[in-house]
């Protein structure tokens, strides 16, 4: 369009820029919708709080969230309006994780969490205290936990998709935090997901009574100070299989791969099938380790695996 004065085009200078303010403000403002009604809201929390006991999505938009929730009641999904560029960054409820949640079930899909810490050396991603949970295509990195979960022995957790780097420490006077820490839930299952460059504790420490752990890789070569790739503390039945393991140098315990009721045997193993899973030592490091370490007793059932060089196929402690 033809402007022949200075101050009209100032006029239109200043209209456009007050246009692209209010826009911003706008996606600012509205952060988060409802799917089911068409809502906004600036506050993940507000988003949380509308759907309360009932069921329903929550498209979070594209960005760096400074933000933070607790789901009390019903059952939410958490969904990326683009995958992998909705990022919670640094922002924790309760002391304790970005997303905290005790309702019914919850699932997050293509989000990603970092920077969590908190004075407990236990920040998350996400806090899981009861209910199912699903997590799909998600990030969890740079932070002191990547998901921790209570007790619930009627309940499912499953993740596949998803990513596990730079997670763990040992430096709280608590314990060590875990890339994924699951408590006494009936059933975990991991699938499809990577585990890599840990910073401490264990990649999977979980005391479910059920695992199943397919189709993943853990990646160990630039670990710090880690433990376990598999830790089933209080022994569990399922299957470990078609996995990749790679186990680095800088370990806190190099002495097994995946150990079976290490602290307690509240959990049956009979059964428990570790199979088809590729485990080695990374190019330069130079030890003898165990792939199984067992304190159970119970029937495992160890299959055919590919070992390199320094690895024994099981012992029983």
């Amino acid at each position: 369009m033809d402007r022949t004065s200075a101050v009209s085009l100032g006029l239109v200078a200043l209209i456009s820029a007050g246009l692209t303010v209010g826009t911003a403000v706008a996606q600012a403002s509205a952060s988060y919708k409802v799917v089911e009604t068409g809502k906004t809201y600036g506050r993940l929390q507000d988003a949380v709080d509308a759907i309360g006991a009932g069921t329903g999505t929550i498209s979070i938009s594209s960005g760096q969230h400074r933000d933070c929730a607790v789901q009390s009641a019903g059952d939410i999904t958490y969904l990326a309006s683009e995958p992998g560029k909705a990022v919670f960054d640094g922002r924790t409820c309760e002391g304790k994780a970005a997303l905290v949640l005790r309702g019914r079930a919850a699932s997050i899909s293509g989000i990603v969490f970092q920077n969590m810490r908190v004075p407990d050396f236990n920040g998350a991603g996400i806090r899981l205290e009861e209910g199912n949970l699903t997590v799909v295509q998600s990030w969890f990195k740079d932070s002191e936990q990547g998901i921790l979960a209570g007790n619930d022995e009627n309940a499912r957790i499953v993740i596949d998709k998803s990513t596990f780097t730079r997670l763990g420490t040992c430096e709280g006077p608590g314990g060590c935090a875990h890339s994924i820490y699951i408590g006494n839930y009936g059933h975990l299952r991991v699938t499809r997901s990577r585990f890599e460059e840990g910073r401490g504790g264990h990649y999977v420490k979980t005391r479910s009574a059920r695992v199943d752990i397919a189709a993943s890789s853990f990646d160990d070569s630039k670990g710090q100070g880690t433990n376990y790739m598999i830790d089933l503390s209080d022994g569990s039945t399922g299957q470990i299989s078609n996995n990749w393991f790679v186990q680095g140098k800088d370990k806190e315990n190099y002495s097994a791969f995946i150990t079976v009721a290490p602290e307690n045997h509240e959990h049956s193993a009979d059964g428990l099938v570790v199979s088809g899973n590729d485990a080695r030592l990374a190019p330069g490091v130079d030890r003898n380790t165990v792939f199984v370490a067992d304190w159970s007793g119970d029937q495992l059932r160890i299959g055919e695996n590919t070992l390199g060089r320094g690895l024994k196929s099981f012992e029983r402690r």
